[in-house]
């Protein structure tokens, strides 16, 4: 079994080390991939991520893991993949949007998170593109950080439970096979032990 991870916005592949250090210790091979926001496009990224899914496919079974901004570039890989390539076996949302952003949607006009976060900044708060990328057809994990504490909390609804920067509807849909909430903050999503645990414990044979 193989492992791919996608980092968020303005993270690097670096910020999975730990998950994937304890998903190798399991016996899973581990990979991730990087983007940089500031400049390439949201199509660009998804692109070459679509390259890369078609390599991990080749060498046998591989399940997919996104936070955040990684989550959606994943879905969409997934929506644009050749139907030759064979599928993941599972695929899992860390604190990912699978709905307008409602900080991207707040802050898509300010000069700075434009230049800052490009066409996937944008992405993220526009219902048109957010709606088009539509339903996975593979089992489908939404890992909800609900720990609140951010600099951006401030910009999310409060009557909302949330992890910091994205809330609970925002990460939840009806079509997800399955949804885990933990206490845990947005950022440290893909470095607490929990969520590996979830992520080998559906990966059980």
């Amino acid at each position: 079994m193989q492992v791919l991870f996608v980092h968020g916005m303005g993270r690097s592949p670096l910020s999975g080390w730990p998950m994937l250090w304890r998903l190798r210790r399991a016996g899973i091979h581990t990979h991730s991939f990087g983007h940089w926001v500031c400049t390439e496009s949201f199509g660009s990224i998804v692109a070459r991520l679509n390259e890369r899914l078609m390599q991990l496919a080749q060498a046998g079974d591989y399940a997919l893991v996104g936070h955040s901004l990684g989550g959606v570039l994943l879905r969409q890989a997934l929506r644009t993949l050749p139907r030759s390539v064979p599928p993941p076996r599972h695929l899992f949302l860390l604190g990912s949007p699978v709905r307008p952003s409602s900080i991207a949607v707040r802050m898509g006009s300010n000069p700075l998170y434009r230049l800052l976060t490009g066409d996937c900044g944008l992405m993220l708060g526009s219902m048109e593109r957010m709606a088009a990328i539509g339903t996975p057809a593979v089992p489908v994990t939404a890992v909800v950080g609900v720990k609140s504490w951010s600099l951006m909390a401030g910009l999310l609804p409060q009557q909302e439970s949330n992890d910091g920067v994205v809330t609970e509807s925002e990460a939840t849909a009806p079509w997800l096979t399955d949804v885990v909430r933990l206490p845990v903050t947005h950022t440290f999503l893909p470095t607490d032990a929990r969520v590996t645990a979830v992520i080998l414990e559906r990966l059980r044979p």
